[in-house]
C-alpha cells in the first residue's frame, strides 16, 4: 500500500458541508491501490470513543496518479469526528487519521489524532445561486455584436462593419443592438447574458474605466442599459456585467489628481506608486503598479480600506440597477481581503448575484465561499481543447484531467463554475480545430454535458472564426445563417433532461465518456463509438448522450 499517497484534509474540499448535518468526505489515494473497502468510523467528536458509527466509501473517478473516494455522512448532531479504515484484499486493516497511517488506533485518546468537522455552522454552508444550475450563458463583447442606434454620434467608429478589426479599432455594437437581438438569443436557448465592461472608457474594450458609474456614450445611456435590463428579465435572461476593480484608466479623476499633486493628494495611497508622482516612461516603464504591461492602466491599491469601500459601493450600485451577476476582472490579482469584503456586502443585500472570478490558474483559495462563487473554467477550456482541438490528449488521459478538475472543488461550487470553450480572450475554438465544424459541435456537447454553467462566446453559431486578441473579437455578420444556431437550441433542451447529480468522466476503448447521476438517474456522453443501452436523448455523428434508469 502507498502509504505516502493517501491524503484528506478537514474544511476543504475534502471535507464540508452539504447542508446543516450533512458532511461530505474525500479520501485519496494511488491510482489502482486495491482495496477490499474504504470506510469511515465516525460520531459525534464528544462520544466518539464509546461508539462509532461505520460508512462504507464508493470509488467515483481517478485522474493520472489518485483515486477518489467519497461518502456522506448525516447526523442531527452536527459534530464531527472520524477516522478512515482501508481494508486490503488479504483483510489487513489500517487507520488513517491525523497521526497518518497507522495498524492500530487507539479510540480511547482519539480526541487526539482524530480527524474533525468540529461543527456544521450555517454561515460555512456553500448555498448555490439557485438561478444558476439551469444557466446557460451568451457572451457578448459589446462593440462587435450589433448596431442599434442609428441617430447616435458615430465619429468614433473607425472600420467598417464587416472588416477585420485591429487593435483599437471601433466597430460601433451598442445596448440597443443587444436588446434587438434578444429573443434571437434566447430562442438558441440562452437565458443569461454577459457582457463585457460596458461603463465609459477611450477604449473598445472598455476594460480600462474612466467614470465606473456612466454608461460609455459609444454604447448607449444609463436609460439604454435599464432598457436592456428590463427587456432580458421579462423574456427571462439574466444579465452579468464586467466589473474591472483591479485596476483603471489613467484619465480617471482619482489618478489625475494624484498625476497632477503628486503626494498631498488624498488619493495618493488609493494607487501605488514608487515615488513622488506618477511618471509615465514609455510605452513599458512606469512609477506606478499597473495592469499587464498597460502604462495606462493603473492598479488599485486594494489593500487600501478606502479604495475597497469605493470600489465596493460601484459594486453595489451595478446591483440595484437589476444586474444579475458581476463577472471580476483580473480577480488573482486583488487582495483577498477586498474580495471577502465585496462578497459579504453584495450577498447581504442582494444574495441572488452570481460572482465569478477570472483567475486563470489555480483557483481553490477563492472559492472556500467567502470569496467567489465560482470562477471562469479555464482549466476545463485547456482539457477541451487538446482534446477535441488538438488532439494532444487520448481518452484517458482527458478523463483523468477533467477528474481531477472537477475534485478540486466542492459540489455546490462546481455547479457555479464558468466552463467555455472561447471567449475575448483567446482564439476561437473553431479556428483551433482548424476550421472543422465537427469538431467544433462534438466540444459543445461536452461543454453542454458538463458540471457548470455553459457560456457560449457570440457568434458560435454562425460560426466565427479568429486567432487570438484582437482576432477573436470579429463583428457578428447578421447577413450570414446562423448554421449551429438549432443545434445550440438542442443541446439547451437536452441539458434540462440530465440528472443533478454527481459528474465524472471515464474512458474505454478510446472513447470518453461524461457522466452525470444521482441515486435514481444516470445520462452519459459517449465521444466516440460505443455501445451504449438506455434511451438516446441527443445523437450527432460520433458523439451520444443516453440517459437511464439506476
Amino acid at each position: 500500500m502507498n502509504k505516502y499517497a493517501i491524503y484528506h484534509t478537514p474544511d476543504s474540499e475534502y471535507a464540508y458541508p452539504l447542508d446543516e448535518n450533512t458532511l461530505r468526505l474525500v479520501l485519496k489515494t494511488a491510482r489502482g491501490e486495491r482495496f477490499k473497502e474504504v470506510s469511515v468510523l465516525w460520531n459525534n467528536k464528544y462520544d466518539f470513543a464509546g461508539r462509532r458509527n461505520f460508512t462504507q466509501m464508493q470509488h467515483v473517478c481517478s485522474d493520472a496518479l489518485h483515486d477518489y473516494y467519497v461518502c456522506d455522512l448525516s447526523s442531527a448532531d452536527a459534530r464531527f469526528a472520524y477516522v478512515f479504515l482501508l481494508t486490503l484484499p488479504n483483510d489487513e486493516e489500517y487507520y488513517f487519521s491525523e497521526e497518518g497511517v497507522t495498524s492500530e488506533y487507539d479510540f480511547k485518546h482519539g480526541y487526539y489524532t482524530f480527524f474533525q468537522y468540529p461543527f456544521i455552522n450555517a454561515a460555512d454552508i456553500i448555498t448555490p445561486v439557485p438561478w444558476a444550475r439551469d444557466a446557460v450563458v451568451y457572451q457578448i463583447f459589446v462593440d462587435r455584436f450589433r448596431r442599434g442606434d442609428t441617430e447616435k454620434d458615430d465619429t468614433y467608429i473607425t472600420q467598417a462593419w464587416e472588416q477585420v478589426p485591429g487593435a483599437k479599432d471601433f466597430a460601433g455594437g451598442d445596448l440597443k443592438g443587444i436588446a434587438e437581438k434578444l429573443d434571437t438569443i434566447k430562442e438558441m436557448g440562452f437565458n443569461a447574458l454577459y457582457l463585457t465592461p460596458i461603463f465609459r472608457s477611450p477604449s473598445n474594450h472598455k476594460y480600462n474605466v474612466t467614470d465606473y458609474h456612466a454608461v460609455d456614450p459609444m454604447f448607449g445611456s444609463d436609460e439604454d442599459l435599464r432598457g436592456l435590463l428590463a427587456a432580458a428579465h421579462k423574456c427571462g435572461v439574466r444579465v452579468i456585467l464586467d466589473a474591472v476593480f483591479n485596476h483603471c484608466d489613467v484619465s480617471h479623476a482619482f489618478f489625475r489628481d494624484v498625476m497632477e499633486k503628486g503626494r498631498s493628494s488624498k488619493y495618493y495611497d488609493w494607487f501605488i506608486v514608487h515615488g513622488e508622482t506618477p511618471v509615465k516612461y514609455g510605452d513599458r516603464a512606469c512609477n506606478y503598479e499597473i495592469f499587464a504591461d498597460c502604462p495606462y492602466m493603473p492598479k488599485w491599491n486594494t489593500s487600501n480600506p478606502n479604495v475597497r469601500e469605493y470600489l465596493i459601493r460601484i459594486a453595489l450600485a451595478y446591483l440595484s440597477r437589476g444586474v444579475d451577476g458581476l463577472r471580476l476582472d483580473v480577480a488573482d490579482e486583488v487582495s483577498h481581503t477586498f474580495w471577502r469584503e465585496l462578497r459579504a456586502a453584495v450577498k447581504e443585500k442582494y444574495p441572488e448575484t452570481l460572482l465569478i472570478g477570472e483567475v486563470w490558474h489555480e483557483n481553490g483559495m477563492y472559492l472556500g465561499g467567502d470569496e467567489f462563487d465560482g470562477v471562469m473554467n479555464y482549466k476545463l477550456q485547456k482539457i477541451f481543447a487538446d482534446y477535441f482541438a488538438n488532439g494532444t490528449l487520448s481518452a484517458g488521459e482527458a478523463a483523468d484531467k477533467i477528474n481531477r478538475v472537477v475534485m478540486r472543488h466542492r459540489r455546490q461550487t462546481n455547479g457555479m463554475m464558468l466552463n467555455f470553450l472561447d471567449n475575448h480572450d483567446t482564439p476561437r475554438f473553431l479556428r483551433l480545430c482548424g476550421e472543422n465544424e465537427s469538431l467544433l459541435r462534438a466540444a459543445l456537447v461536452a461543454l453542454y454535458f458538463s458540471v457548470g454553467m455553459p457560456c457560449v462566446l457570440y457568434g458560435t453559431e454562425l460560426p466565427l472564426t479568429g486567432d487570438g486578441d484582437p482576432d477573436c473579437r470579429r463583428t457578428y455578420d447578421w447577413a450570414a445563417k446562423p448554421r449551429h444556431a438549432l443545434f445550440l437550441r438542442e443541446l439547451a433542451r437536452t441539458r434540462t433532461l440530465l440528472p443533478d447529480g454527481e459528474f465524472y468522466a471515464g474512458a474505454e476503448g478510446g472513447v470518453l465518456t461524461l457522466v452525470r447521476e444521482n441515486e435514481t438517474e444516470r445520462a452519459a456522453a459517449y465521444f466516440g463509438r460505443a455501445k451504449t443501452e438506455g434511451e438516446v436523448i441527443f445523437e450527432f455523428e460520433n458523439v451520444k448522450i443516453v440517459k437511464e434508469k439506476k
